[in-house]
């Protein structure tokens, strides 16, 4: 019953620690190629597409995307590549896409 109770309460704690380290990030992005009102809505597509965005906000104005995303799902440079194959590449706000490439 000892082995049985040590074994259960060893499982939980491995469980609950890999759901520790994992977290739910924003990051914003600086988008590129965005010229007209449709641009914002594609590369918000696109985002959304990926397994883990939980919400994408993508302004015209600002060529920027605002990413919600659980890292356990997803990573910056999934996020990126989605965009740049969608035709608008795109690097993490104050980055150029040079620096977010010899980074990952």
């Amino acid at each position: 019953m000892t082995k049985l109770l040590a074994t259960v309460t060893l499982v939980l704690g491995v469980l609950a620690s890999s759901t520790m380290f994992a977290a739910e990030k924003t990051l914003t992005l600086a988008v590129q190629n965005t010229y007209c009102d449709a641009c914002p809505l594609i590369v918000r597509k696109s985002l959304e597409g990926v397994s883990g965005v939980t919400k994408a906000v993508v302004s015209f104005k600002d060529k920027t995307a605002v990413v919600t995303y659980d890292d356990r799902k997803t990573n910056v440079k999934a996020l990126t590549t989605v965009t740049t194959k969608a035709g608008y590449p795109s690097a993490p706000k104050g980055q150029t896409q040079c620096e977010t490439a010899l980074s990952s």
